[in-house]
């Protein structure tokens, strides 16, 4: 989660009235923050913020957390407003960027006054946006530029590796090649652009460069100071959307700082758009949804007084309640997301907690019981247990298995792209744990009960979380007969029969895979992992697995 530090000075100077320490540790649960520390320097008390919402970027600085504040304690209320003047500048989107790094989105803020704390927070918020946010600049990268340096218009172009300009914090030229080698942000984000054809380069009408997206910003006009008063932003990502977002983050940021906000025209080869845009966004919910869920008694009034204090304009029609909201949210994606924001805005604390009246007996959840008896079955069949992450990735789901990708549920802003999904099958999971244990003594003889998580569009939430089992069997002379033995064990104390019918799976071996069918119903697979899907995960042995449903096989007794 990101953390980042504050000056209570600022942020009160922000808020509009001080507080005392101990207050603002309650002010920060309304921007979804924590206070995680509190010090002295200079003679200024600074607090560093824990945000736990790595989909609330606006958040995610001085501003936001006392734009947000101000609204939580309605010293303002409703729709927060910004005025996008017209400019007259344009940038021109090169189509041999198409592969390399296609979109880029900019503005203007103008009129500006910035001290060295507003200057500490925009970088912050360009850093943690693009970190977090943006996947480590891979998804989104920020450059805020001196605007009174530029010469409009602007050319985001596909560039030579040759071609030369002065790094920020360099006093010297180097080529685009030479900046990936020597800069120290070359050398940490080089990666995403180094085996490109071309490399991305933000220049104005003289040629002077901006900046090298997504790496680092020029000399000449990448420095910002408290002398600045006129900045052009700029983002340039994949996906039109999400750098969109991180744009009217950024713009609306220094907005609260007193600056004005100008469009900028841009130009790319089948369409054109002025950004930023900050058109509201729109929800829908219903009253009684909230009020049946919040768990406090709360009348249609007071939702709409609750919500006006979360940025939101409402307005009540026919037991519903019509939203607009910020252009620089985008987390609002189910009425819970809105629920959520009326419990924030009432206040948690405030809440007070009620004894259930209910005479109700607690006991264990008989599947889960089900699920532990399969457990000590497999340990009594000699495999070890081992217990994976249900966050994975595509690559590991389908790339290395060597089968065609298919839609699963994916995250939509990870901290990590190795973390960016949730698995749909176990296998997987079980040759990471053996390609992490090529070391030790052979056989190898593990299993898994664990939960893949299914698109299920007939649900509410669009998913089930299934139980699974699944064994993996690694060593010289493994075969499919050595694993079917245990298939064929478990399903038996189960108090069920099964069948194989012959199937083609890319993961396995052809002509030593089958389909596991109980009662005409397919659960699972079984089969000899096929050498190539060994050699992407880096495995020297042979290894033979199956995989099964447990939800088909459960029945009281267990066996």
């Amino acid at each position: 989660m990101p953390k980042f530090d504050v000056s209570k000075t600022d942020l009160e100077r922000l808020v509009g009235k001080t507080f005392s320490v101990q207050e603002w540790e309650d002010l920060f649960l309304y921007a979804k923050c924590e206070l995680d520390d509190v010090w002295e320097e200079n003679g200024q008390i600074y607090f560093k913020a824990d945000s736990k919402d790595t989909n609330r970027p606006d958040l995610w600085s001085a501003e936001g957390i006392a734009r947000q504040i101000r609204w939580a304690l309605g010293f303002q209320k409703g729709l927060p407003r910004y005025e996008v003047a017209k400019s007259d500048v344009t940038v021109y989107v090169d189509e041999k960027l198409k592969d390399i790094r296609p979109y880029g989105v900019y503005a203007i803020v103008e009129g500006l006054s910035l001290d060295e704390e507003a200057l500490k927070q925009m970088i912050n918020l360009q850093e943690k946006v693009a970190l977090t946010f943006g996947r480590r600049r891979r998804e989104v990268a920020i450059g805020i530029f001196d605007f009174d340096k530029v010469k409009p218009p602007i050319y985001y172009r596909a560039a030579e590796k040759t071609e030369k300009f002065i790094p920020l914090g360099f006093d010297e030229e180097l080529t685009l090649e030479e900046i990936l080698e020597k800069h120290e942000k070359g050398k940490e984000y080089g990666h995403l652009i180094k085996d490109k054809p071309y490399y991305p380069l933000l220049v104005d009408s003289e040629g002077n460069v901006l900046s090298m997206p997504p790496i680092i910003n020029s000399e000449l006009t990448g420095r910002v100071t408290t002398e600045t008063k006129n900045v052009f932003v700029d983002v340039t990502g994949w996906d039109l959307k999400k750098i969109m977002l991180a744009l009217n983050v950024v713009v609306t940021a220094l907005a609260e700082r007193g600056g004005k906000i100008k469009s900028v025209k841009v130009v790319y080869k089948d369409f054109e758009i002025e950004t930023p845009d900050l058109t509201p966004k729109t929800f829908e919910v219903e009253l009684d949804y909230i009020k049946r869920l919040a768990g406090i008694e709360l009348s249609d009034v007071e939702i709409k007084d609750l919500l006006e204090r979360m940025f939101y304009e409402v307005e009540l029609v026919d037991g519903k309640a019509k939203l607009k909201y910020p252009a620089f949210r985008d987390d609002i994606m189910h009425a819970r997301d809105v629920l959520e924001d009326v419990l924030i805005a009432y206040g948690y604390n405030e809440i007070e907690p009620e004894e259930p009246k209910l005479a109700v007996q607690g006991r264990g959840d008989k599947f889960v019981g089900f699920e532990d008896a399969v457990r000590e079955l497999m340990i009594g069949f000699g495999l070890q247990e081992v217990m994976t992450f249900n966050l994975t990735n595509k690559e590991a789901q389908f790339a290395k298995m060597n089968i065609p990708e298919e839609d699963i549920v994916e995250i939509e802003n990870p901290i990590s792209l190795k973390w960016s999904a949730l698995r749909k099958w176990l296998i997987p999971s079980l040759l990471e744990f053996l390609s992490q244990n090529t070391h030790e003594e052979y056989p190898q003889k593990i299993f898994e009960v664990g939960k893949a998580t299914l698109i299920d569009e007939s649900r509410e939430t669009k998913t089930i979380s299934e139980s699974k089992l699944a064994v993996a069997i690694a060593h010289p002379r493994v075969t499919f007969t050595e694993v079917k033995e245990i298939l064929e064990s478990v399903i038996y104390h189960l108090g069920f029969e099964y069948e194989l019918k012959e199937t083609e799976h890319g993961s396995f071996i052809p002509g030593r895979v089958g389909k596991i069918i109980v009662n005409g119903q397919e659960i699972g697979i079984i089969g000899e992992i096929h050498p190539q899907v060994l050699e992407n995960w880096g495995i020297e042995m042979p290894v033979a697995a199956f995989e099964i449903f447990l939800r088909p096989l459960y029945s009281e007794p267990y066996f």
